[in-house]
């Protein structure tokens, strides 16, 4: 994530703002919080922008913010980066100005949540998401590509997006080559998904574009 250098006064404020929570932590450890349950601090969205503009986090950081957790994403692949690619050409080609694609940039959920898709088709804005970034309600897909972490983007990144109201999630699993398409988002999960193989085509949602699922996996 890149934000703009704070000033010294700024950088130190948070510094000690850090130390405080710190302290607050080693004391609920003394005053008899098991070592094996060590207290925890979420964040807040302003927070993790603050830590960025602090110097804490750097652009170069592949971390995102889950629920008021930090948390590092897994080391991009060849395979994944490939597939990003073939997706983020396919639908920048595609969908011509009826929308904006996103690729690997956050999404703001809630004040406590700032995940950052492998793809995203966005509702189309006249500033293009400099003044803010993208809501929920201006999600019109968002795609995770996955090697390795499809139990976690299928358990965590899949109940998120449909929590705060994704119209529709693609996972797309190198593992197997296939594609699960979720929609009808709910409080507990997608009420409805299906997965998809190299056979079979695609419509992205709001766009009204077909993929054909054998052109992700070269």
């Amino acid at each position: 994530m890149a934000e703009s250098a704070r000033s010294a006064p700024e950088r130190f404020a948070f510094a000690d703002k850090i130390h405080d929570m710190t302290v607050a932590a080693r004391r609920t450890r003394a005053e008899g919080t098991p070592a094996t349950e060590p207290a925890r601090r979420l964040f807040t969205v302003d927070d993790y922008h603050a830590m960025a503009r602090a110097g804490i986090l750097s652009e170069d950081d592949r971390v995102e913010l889950i629920e008021g957790e930090i948390v590092v994403m897994s080391p991009v692949g060849s395979r994944h980066a490939a597939c990003v690619d073939i997706l983020a050409e396919f639908l920048f080609g595609a969908v011509d100005r009826r929308a904006s694609i996103r690729v690997q940039s956050p999404i703001c959920l809630d004040d406590a949540t700032e995940p950052q898709p492998d793809v995203c088709v966005l509702v189309r804005r006249d500033d293009a998401y400099s003044q803010s970034l993208p809501r929920p309600e201006d999600v019109l897909l968002a795609i995770e590509v996955s090697d390795t972490t499809r139990d976690y983007d299928r358990r965590v990144k899949a109940r998120l997006y449909a929590r705060h109201g994704i119209r529709e999630f693609w996972l797309v699993d190198l593992g197997s080559r296939t594609v699960e398409a979720c929609s009808a988002p709910g409080p507990d999960g997608y009420d409805e998904r299906s997965v998809h193989d190299v056979d079979d085509c695609l419509r992205a949602p709001g766009v009204e574009i077909d993929l054909e699922v054998r052109r992700l996996f070269p």
